[in-house]
C-alpha cells in the first residue's frame, strides 16, 4: 500500500492547468486500491510570501475547496483538509528545522528564483528561507511512500529525503524516504500563448462558465501564420490546438480538427467553437458539483473537520515516534 500527500497553496480559485497537471492525477491515485491519499490545503504555506497581507486566507481556501470537490475529489475515500488544522505539521517542521542545515536551504534552486520573481516582496525571511522543511514536515507526518510531483518539484522532494535521513541517523529510523512519483505535465498554454497562470492574466478558470470560457477562448492567440480563413495552419505553432489536445476527449473530432487546419479548410473562429463545445460538455458535471457545494457552506465546514481528525490520528502516531525517538519526555499524569 503506498501513501500519498498532495497539497496546494490557497491562492484562490484554481484553473485548468491545475485541473490537468495535478488534480486529474489525484483522481487516479485516490481511485487505485493500492493507495491511500491525503489531499492538505496548506494555508501555513500562504505566509511565507504572503504574510504582509492575509485578509483573503479564508476566501481562498474556500475556493480551493470548492474546485477540489467541484473535480471530483471525494472525502470519503481520502482525508481533505486546512494544513492549520492539523498542529502536528508545524510541530514537526520546527523539530526538523532544528537539525537541517542552512547550506541546504540556501542552496534550494526554487529559493534563489523565488527571490528574483518576487523581488516587490521582502522575502528575506526566518519563514520563506524554510519553506522547504515545512514542506518535508507535511509529507513525512504521514509517512508518504510517494509524493506525485512534476520535473520541476523535484529539488524540493531530494531535500524531504535528505532531511528524513538526518532525523534517522540522529536518532532511529522513524520515517521512510519519501519517493519520487514523476507525473506528466500537459503543455496547458493561457489565452496568450505562455503558460496558464493567475498572474499572466491568461487562465481558464475551474469556475468560468461557459460564456466566460467562450469570451476567453475567442480572443486567444493562434498561428500567427494564418492571415486568411483559407491559408494552410500548423496547428503544433497554435495553442488553441494544445488545448484540444488536453481537453478535446472525442479524437475523431480532434483529428479532423488537425487535418482541416492543415488544409485551410477550418477557420480559427470555428476550431475555438469546437474546443468550447467539447470544453463545456466536459465541465458541465463539474459546474454542477460546485454550485451543490457553494450552497452548503456547513457541509464543506464538515468535509474540513472530518478530514482534520482522520489526519490528525495519523500525524500524532508519527509525531509521537519522533518525540520519543527526539528524547522529549512523555507528558506527566496526574
Amino acid at each position: 500500500m503506498k501513501r500519498i500527500f498532495s497539497g496546494m497553496r490557497p491562492t484562490g480559485k484554481l484553473h485548468l492547468g491545475h485541473m490537468a497537471g495535478a488534480l486529474t492525477n489525484w483522481l487516479k491515485l485516490q481511485r487505485d486500491p493500492n493507495v491511500e491519499c491525503f489531499f492538505g490545503i496548506v494555508d501555513w504555506h500562504a505566509m511565507t510570501s504572503n504574510y504582509a497581507d492575509m485578509t483573503s486566507l479564508k476566501v481562498n481556501c474556500e475556493e480551493v475547496l470548492l474546485d477540489w470537490l467541484a473535480v471530483g475529489l471525494d472525502p470519503e475515500k481520502s482525508p481533505i483538509f486546512l494544513q492549520s488544522h492539523v498542529h502536528q505539521h508545524v510541530e514537526l517542521a520546527l523539530a526538523l528545522g532544528m537539525l537541517t542545515p542552512l547550506g541546504w536551504l540556501e542552496r534550494c534552486p526554487t529559493y534563489k528564483e523565488q527571490i528574483l520573481n518576487l523581488s516587490n516582496k521582502d522575502l528575506g525571511t526566518y519563514g520563506f528561507l524554510g519553506y522547504p522543511v515545512l514542506m518535508a514536515a507535511d509529507i513525512l507526518i504521514y509517512k508518504a511512500t510517494d509524493v506525485p510531483v512534476g520535473e520541476d518539484q523535484t529539488a524540493h522532494l531530494e531535500l524531504a529525503r535528505a532531511i528524513a535521513n538526518r532525523f534517522n541517523n540522529f536518532y532511529r529510523p522513524v520515517f521512510p524516504e519519501p519517493q519520487i512519483m514523476l507525473t506528466a505535465t500537459p503543455k496547458v498554454p493561457g489565452t496568450d500563448g505562455r503558460k496558464m497562470s493567475k498572474s499572466y492574466g491568461n487562465s481558464l478558470m475551474i469556475s468560468d462558465r461557459a460564456d466566460a470560457l467562450w469570451e476567453k477562448i475567442r480572443t486567444m492567440v493562434t498561428d500567427p501564420a494564418r492571415i486568411r480563413k483559407t491559408d494552410p495552419g500548423d496547428p503544433n505553432k497554435c495553442p488553441v490546438w494544445d488545448l484540444h489536445k488536453v481537453f478535446n476527449g472525442d479524437e475523431a473530432s480532434k483529428c479532423q480538427v488537425a487535418a482541416d487546419c492543415r488544409a485551410g479548410a477550418i477557420g480559427c473562429i470555428q476550431c475555438k467553437r469546437v474546443l468550447s463545445d467539447r470544453l463545456n460538455e466536459m465541465m458541465t458535471p463539474i459546474w454542477d458539483r460546485r454550485d451543490r457545494f457553494s450552497s452548503q457552506p456547513g457541509l464543506m465546514e464538515d468535509i474540513l473537520a472530518d478530514g482534520a481528525a482522520r489526519a490528525s490520528a495519523v500525524a500524532e502516531c508519527t509525531m509521537a515516534e519522533a518525540r520519543e525517538a527526539i528524547g522529549f519526555i512523555h507528558p506527566y499524569r496526574k
